[in-house]
């Protein structure tokens, strides 16, 4: 990506059942053999079992709108689809066909740095692509598409992306909710009358042991990296001593990064609250500054690229990034060909220039739903480790390295739960009614869902 390239090209959805059959036997082994995951349950799944027999009977449409912390939740899933669902349904008395599958909606840009097979595999198994920071009609027409006609359910993540945290949930994107409206517009025009549901789903994560001994070894290793000298201690898993460490490599960090921005790029971070004693809570304090470090990284790219600086941090790192597309994939070099030696050598530095810039807001992501309490709220072991871990990520964005090689901190358990589903159509009469009803209808959806999923996350 440090050249100009032709446009990025919408990958089909061609969903080859030899693969997904394939994958379903190998998935139990592969899970344990590839990531930290070594048991999956999941609660309410007749909820789910009755709900998928009603859409191969036609009776109904459904969008699985599913949690997402981690990079694991797609294999979650499919274990959920593979093993969970027909073991219930079987249990229930419930006659459903195989296979039990969905298909899912899946960032344009994962192909990109996570491997060009990455994209053939989602395309294989039924995902349709989108770019999210742009109106992508041919990814929103495949996508709607699928959910009227597809041959399995929908499947989405409405927070647009991990936020590597089990217990909170980012501010959901509207898409998720338009989409459920658009489906039951088009039923209509259709002469169809199936309902239209979303259905939340809740994946949460913990260790079934307590890595304290990993976390501490993993502190010791980001305070090596980070210059931090500490006291003697990077072998005690006493909670009174790791915590302080945790929130020191924090202020250290944060230290490093605002100077970081003030001396290289001739930014004012402000500190008002701080120095006239406004703030003087250690957690609230870092929350602080971890805000304005985060503005600012984001306004750094925002002002290359000559962007608003409006919207949530998701709205924010969603904009920067289709801008640094705009700026490598090229649509004056479709037929790159043609194009002269010195406008290709000028296009790629652009190309790596945009590329550099869209680095600042990968900083970002690792923290849009940090909050600065989320430990000292509930000081669980998992709390810890997911903390750590964002502090991983940051660094490890820092220098350059592979963000698939993430440490695994100990084995976890994953939980399932399948939350109550809400109907569109019942709200469709209020989206047709007019824009202003429309888009109320769909802000009313939207916060609906955020409470769905959130109430999965006590329950």
């Amino acid at each position: 990506m440090y050249s100009a390239q032709p446009p990025l090209e919408f990958i089909p959805p061609a969903f080859n059942p030899l693969l997904l059959t394939a994958i379903h036997l190998l998935l139990p082994q592969w899970l344990k053999w590839k990531t930290s995951i070594n048991t999956i349950e999941a609660e309410n799944v007749e909820t789910l079992a009755k709900l998928y027999h009603q859409f191969q009977t036609g009776k109904v449409r459904l969008m699985l709108a599913f949690r997402h912390p981690k990079t694991d939740d797609p294999f979650c899933l499919t274990y959920l689809f593979s093993q969970l669902l027909p073991q219930v349904a079987k249990q229930q008395n419930i006659n459903l066909q195989y296979p039990i599958h969905a298909h899912f909606i899946y960032d344009r840009g994962i192909p990109l740095w996570a491997g060009k097979y990455v994209g053939w595999l989602a395309a294989n198994l039924g995902g349709t692509p989108i770019q999210r920071g742009k109106a992508d009609w041919t990814g929103l027409r495949s996508a709607r598409d699928l959910f009227i006609n597809g041959q399995f359910p929908m499947a989405a993540a409405p927070e647009g992306a991990t936020n590597g945290l089990s217990e909170i949930i980012s501010p959901l994107e509207p898409g998720i909710a338009q989409m459920g409206f658009w489906c039951a517009e088009d039923l209509q025009k259709a002469g169809r009358n199936e309902q239209v549901f979303i259905i939340p789903i809740g994946i949460k994560y913990s260790y079934i042991g307590e890595p304290w001994e990993a976390i501490s070894n993993l502190l010791t290793e980001l305070e090596t990296a980070s210059g931090l000298k500490v006291k003697n201690t990077n072998n005690s898993t006493d909670l009174a001593i790791i915590y302080p460490r945790l929130l020191s490599l924090a202020e250290h960090l944060l230290s490093i990064m605002e100077q970081f921005y003030s001396k290289f790029y001739h930014q004012t971070l402000p500190d008002e609250k701080i120095s006239n004693g406004e703030i003087q809570d250690r957690n609230e304090s870092l929350a602080y500054r971890l805000q304005a470090v985060m503005n600012v990284a984001l306004f750094i790219a925002e002002q290359y690229f000559d962007l608003p600086s409006r919207g949530n941090w998701n709205d924010r790192c969603r904009r920067v990034e289709q801008a640094g597309w705009n700026y490598i994939f090229r649509e004056d070099f479709k037929d790159i060909k043609s194009i002269s030696v010195i406008e290709k050598k000028l296009g790629d530095r652009v190309a790596e220039e945009a590329y550099f810039r869209m680095w600042h807001i990968r900083l970002v992501e690792s923290f849009v739903a940090v909050s600065g309490t989320y430990i000292r709220d509930n000081p669980t072991v998992e709390r810890f480790g997911e903390t750590t871990l964002l502090l991983w990520d940051m660094m490890n964005k820092i220098k350059g390295n592979n963000p698939l090689h993430r440490p695994e901190l100990g084995k976890q358990k994953v939980k399932i739960t399948i939350g109550e589903p809400i109907s569109v159509s019942e709200r469709y009469p209020s989206y047709k009614a007019n824009r202003v009803g429309a888009r109320q209808a769909v802000a009313e959806l939207t916060s609906d869902l955020q409470q769905g999923l959130e109430k999965l996350l006590v329950e």
